[in-house]
């Protein structure tokens, strides 16, 4: 869309919001299917961010910041090649701690060399975390380093049952694991049962990271999140390094996070003022007004400073999306949907004047939004990816379509159908396609071709992504009318139990996460930075719908996120 496209639409702006002058007319003839979202629990809290409510400016913590890496560098580096268990527990607690990012270069040649290197150090929690980390970056290093722990009867040895960090450390490692790793299915059902019984000591030391980790494990928490959780536990974790490097990371997590969160909060509050002048929750007021939440989810596919231009652009356009989602799925009448989609597919503005009133709103705002994007990216020298947003945004509402026409139709789909568009409409691959608009030069057109072709690292994010929304969703969802559910649709096909097909779906959830962990291997298809936002977004799948929809339905999980990550700084 051109800037000379935008400027055809009238708009009036006042100090306190963009409003599109159109008539807001809606036929009370049409019998509407809104479901009742509760209004965002936030108010005005994150609106009007100044620097100067934070105890330390930016720029002072900034210095301080910068002259921290320069010591844990010289500090943590420099015996890289000699001491591996020290330099493997250090960059176990970095990536722990949210501050790896500032030392990539140094932590892949420590890994290269610890890969290249013959360790035989038989110690569970060496052999454990050295596998994980190599795993994690990329190395198809085998799980059958992990026979030397079983015994004459092919079971792990009961002895092991006493080291906890080198059983915890196992277990996580366990979730790394890829298809036909059986010793390390075996290893995760072995640790999982002795780790739950001592989940129950409350006066042991590793109990709070036991539970954690048992509940979430590293492979599926955020990073961002774990890592505000594991700065308060670290100086307390009985595997952590000495004193002083202790002290030092340490330090360097808390102003690090701190220094970051202040832009974030910087970041948010711009888009809420955004959010606010498009003034959809008076226009719009059926769908869900969820900005807050939403910069969160973004803040688990990407945290660190130097994507803050892609936070802005995908949250901005992950909240078209859930608009979009409200008027497919909670508001359009059928005969509206129709001409709405057609009109996306079209993508020209002439077609406005067909559409109701409520969807000229929201389709003039779409374009304005893309018009944005395209002037950033044509002003970088990356106009291409403007046409792979709009293309996922088209794709996105032929999905959206196809599913009213199953309701319109009163059709329950088979689980083929039902997997054919319901796994894609769920909205990650619009995600992931987002994701990359905003990232630099590493992502470039050949990543966005092989995203748009549905490779196997996305086709299981999306399936954990429905699954696992479908299972938490289906009551509320049955409130009103709606289309069949996956559940609904694989009950009727092959005529078992709703228990059954819960037991059926959460395994292929646990094989998709394996799916993900293949792709990691090197080599890899695209640079991996590109997959890592595919692996974030299903982490905050898992954060938020591992037990209610925690972004329709705002609970504890959001809450305490939010709050986390956005409002409290960690203490000094």
């Amino acid at each position: 869309m051109s800037t000379q496209l935008a400027s055809r639409f009238v708009i009036k702006r006042t100090s306190a919001s963009l409003s599109i002058q159109t008539p807001k007319i809606v036929n009370p003839e049409i019998l509407r299917r809104t479901a009742i979202y509760h209004p965002s629990i936030w108010g005005d809290r994150f609106s009007n961010y100044e620097e100067s409510q934070d105890p330390m400016t930016r720029s002072l913590l900034q210095k301080q910041v910068n002259q921290l890496k320069v010591v844990v560098k010289r500090e943590v580096f420099r015996n890289a090649s000699s001491d591996f268990s020290t330099q493997m527990k250090s960059i176990d607690a970095m990536q722990r701690l949210g501050i790896a990012y500032h030392f990539e270069r140094d932590i892949e040649n420590a890994l290269e060399q610890a890969h290249a290197a013959c360790v035989h150090d038989g110690n569970l929690y060496n052999v454990a975390l050295r596998f994980r980390l190599l795993r994690e970056h990329g190395y198809n290093v085998s799980s059958d380093i992990f026979k030397r722990f079983k015994d004459a009867n092919d079971n792990f040895k009961e002895g092991l049952t006493s080291d906890l960090p080198g059983m915890l450390s196992f277990y996580e490692a366990t979730h790394l694991r890829i298809h036909g790793e059986d010793i390390l299915e075996d290893g995760l059902h072995f640790t999982t049962a002795h780790l739950e019984s001592s989940a129950n000591d409350v006066n042991h030391p590793l109990a709070a990271q036991i539970t954690q980790a048992l509940e979430r494990p590293l492979r599926k928490f955020p990073e961002r999140l774990y890592a505000r959780h594991y700065i308060s536990i670290f100086p307390d974790d009985p595997k952590s390094l000495h004193h002083e490097a202790v002290a030092l990371l340490l330090k360097l997590a808390k102003l690090d996070f701190n220094l970051v969160q202040s832009l974030h909060k910087k970041e948010l509050s711009e888009i809420i003022r955004w959010w606010d002048e498009l003034d959809f929750e008076r226009e719009l007021p059926f769908a869900r007004n969820r900005i807050v939440e939403l910069y969160f989810w973004t803040l688990g596919v990407y945290a660190e400073p130097q994507y803050s231009k892609a936070r802005h652009f995908l949250t901005k356009a992950i909240a078209f999306g859930s608009v979009l989602d409200d008027i497919y799925d909670a508001y359009g009448s059928f005969e509206e949907l129709k001409i709405f989609t057609e009109a996306i597919q079209r993508w020209d503005v002439n077609c406005i004047d067909e559409l109701p009133d409520y969807m000229k709103i929201f389709y003039r705002r779409l374009f304005i939004l893309c018009n944005e994007i395209e002037v950033e990216m044509v002003k970088q020298g990356k106009s291409y990816r403007v046409h792979f947003a709009k293309e996922i945004i088209k794709a996105q509402a032929r999905l959206y379509f196809a599913e009213a026409q199953w309701l319109h139709e009163n059709y329950t789909p088979s689980m083929d159908e039902y997997m054919e568009v319901s796994v894609r409409s769920v909205g990650n691959s619009f995600l992931s396609t987002m994701s990359l608009v905003g990232m630099g030069d590493i992502v470039t057109k050949d990543a966005f071709e092989w995203l748009a072709n549905h490779p196997k690292i996305l086709r299981a994010s999306n399936i954990i992504f429905r699954l696992m929304d479908d299972l938490v969703s289906g009551k509320f969802e049955k409130e009103r009318e709606h289309i069949a559910s996956s559940i609904d649709c694989y009950m009727k096909q092959y005529g078992v139990s709703e228990q059954e097909t819960v037991d059926i779906f959460n395994k292929k959830v646990v094989d998709s996460w394996k799916d993900i962990n293949e792709e990691f291997l090197r080599p890899t298809a695209v640079p991996v930075p590109v997959l890592t936002r595919v692996l974030n977004l299903t982490r905050v799948v898992d954060l938020l719908y591992k037990k209610d929809d925690e972004y329709t339905r705002v609970g504890d999980v959001m809450k305490d996120g939010v709050a986390s990550l956005l409002i409290h700084p960690v203490p000094s």
